[in-house]
């Protein structure tokens, strides 16, 4: 087992594929022309495999591979493929835009559940946070995905002034259609101009929703970092991850590798593990790992707390969220 100083058992771990993306999304990629990192320092798909083993063998169960975009990955089939032959539970976090190429692979690795970031149901708002005329083409994908039996978790991120008057537009879209929204609080990361006084905090969400719809309150599970609502008579369901006005950390399981090899005990550490190159290198990565995670905060990386309203960005020291992995 993979176990914190504060006795957290660690059995999820999120993977990387890349850092490349085909949206620029501001909270995400901090400018139109980014360096991408090159190829050659990038986990291979052998070496991703190799490493995810390692993480099985210490007790991990479930695994989720992020981006950047993981299906912009030339290999990325290839990488669903191989580790879906290991005993996890494997799912994907995605932009949406190339699910149509990917249906058939999914279903054959078996990957049932998705995340799909989608922050507004405006197709000129979606241009206006992405930067890009992707919009129909994801709505579609979604649609694709629901009629084949996927549960479809869709990712907004709230963000005061830009789509928090979206919000009931989001509960409403779950009443005919098992769509499950999670609403996410905006996070400080580098490079995208977060400030205090654009976090929508999750009791305004409530407050907001509960003026049209009576709401119910749903059991979460041990690890959840969303907390989980529906409204009776919905098909689907809502929650909100509360990361900023009120964090989870206590029942935190998971661990991050970014796209170079780089291990993250925490969204929000400041210090990274390379286990790629120890692994180039011929070396046990285990301890590596065990080390990592002995040295994760209590919460939120060690770099701030609760009280958000007093946070300035330019005191978190992070990569910016592309390079991190979803």
């Amino acid at each position: 087992m993979i176990v914190d100083n504060y006795n957290r058992v660690h059995n999820y771990l999120r993977i990387s594929l890349t850092d490349n993306c085909n949206l620029r999304c501001f909270y995400c990629m901090p400018e139109e022309e980014y360096a991408f990192t090159a190829a050659s320092q990038l986990m291979q798909k052998d070496e991703i495999e190799t490493l995810a083993k390692i993480f099985v063998s210490l007790g991990v169960n479930k695994i989720r591979l992020t981006g950047g975009e993981p299906l912009v990955r030339k290999d990325a089939a290839e990488i669903i493929t191989t580790l879906s032959r290991l005993p996890v539970k494997l799912t994907i976090t995605t932009n949406g835009s190339r699910l149509h190429e990917f249906v058939d692979t999914l279903e054959q690795a078996g990957v049932r559940s998705l995340n799909i970031s989608l922050d507004t149901l405006q197709a000129e708002k979606f241009q206006l946070i992405t930067r890009r005329n992707q919009f129909e083409k994801i709505y579609d994908n979604i649609q694709l995905l629901l009629k084949k039996d996927f549960h479809v978790k869709v990712n907004m991120v709230v963000m005061k002034g830009l789509n928090d008057n979206e919000i009931n537009d989001f509960v409403e879209w779950t009443k005919d259609q098992p769509v499950h929204v999670r609403f996410i609080e905006f996070m400080p990361f580098a490079g995208n101009w977060w400030t205090s006084n654009k976090v929508f905090p999750m009791q305004q969400m409530l407050n907001v929703i509960k003026e049209k719809y009576e709401v119910v309150r749903l059991q979460d599970e041990k690890h959840d970092t969303a907390k989980g609502y529906m409204v009776p008579g919905h098909l689907g369901t809502f929650a909100v991850i509360s990361t900023m006005s009120a964090p989870f950390c206590s029942g935190c399981n998971r661990m991050r590798l970014t796209a170079d090899g780089k291990m993250k005990n925490c969204l929000f550490s400041e210090k990274e593990t390379d286990l790629l190159s120890a692994l180039r290198r011929g070396e046990d990565v285990v301890p590596l790992i065990h080390q990592s995670v002995k040295a994760k905060a209590k919460e939120l990386g060690g770099q701030f707390t609760a009280d958000f309203e007093h946070l300035h960005a330019e005191d978190i020291h992070n990569r910016s969220m592309i390079t991190i992995g979803g």
